[in-house]
């Protein structure tokens, strides 16, 4: 399981390169931010204290565990592109997903005895909104019609949201409830994929 979390984000990463059309910029700023931002997130601490299976462990989740590590690299490369350091348009999907390398790397050292939630699940949940965030952030890019950007905006406020509710539920040992909101969670990152797979194929039919 070890394994898993070890090499799954920078797997996943390489796999979406090679189907996706998108080529982008900026990764050498994720690789070192990210390992700044392990450094920083473990000396500082968890910021939430977890006590027992309420809301506070919920809070922890979202915050400590689940979600936080995927908003940095967001803020970052929001930032990063404002200060014009970095190109806008590039993919910043594989911007957040450089960004977790050096994160999974230190979870699988350090969470090896936590179980297969720590070392499996949370690495799929991080790349569910690595992935998923992105995806709905697009549409509210390149559409102006409220129709589309009302439920973008929903997918983006609710897709955090749903991954550390599944996080709280795999540990308060929900495992039906948590496994289907992972199932959940997962759905924009397949379609994303899905449609980069189209996307790539259609473009290597062209160049034929």
């Amino acid at each position: 399981m070890s394994l898993f979390c070890l090499l799954w984000i920078p797997a996943f990463f390489f796999l979406r390169r090679s189907i996706s059309p998108v080529r982008g910029g900026g990764y050498v700023w994720a690789l070192v931010l990210g390992n700044v931002a392990v450094v920083l997130q473990y000396s500082i601490g968890p910021l939430v204290m977890p006590g027992g299976f309420g809301f506070t462990r919920w809070l922890s989740g979202f915050i400590d565990i689940v979600c936080l590590p995927v908003f940095f690299p967001l803020m970052a490369y929001w930032l990063l592109v404002s200060l014009r350091t970095i190109p806008s348009g590039v993919d910043y999907t594989g911007f957040v997903l450089l960004w977790l390398i050096p994160l999974s790397a230190y979870c699988a050292f350090n969470w090896f005895s936590l179980g297969v939630l720590m070392l499996v699940f949370v690495p799929l949940l991080w790349t569910a909104q690595a992935v998923g965030i992105p995806f709905f952030a697009n549409f509210l890019f390149l559409h102006r019609r409220w129709y589309i950007i009302a439920p973008a905006v929903m997918g983006i406020a609710a897709l955090p949201i749903i991954a550390a509710t599944s996080y709280w539920s795999l540990f308060s040992q929900q495992t039906l409830t948590g496994s289907l909101l992972l199932a959940a969670s997962l759905i924009p990152a397949a379609v994303s994929v899905i449609v980069d797979m189209y996307r790539s194929s259609k473009k290597n039919l062209y160049e034929r």
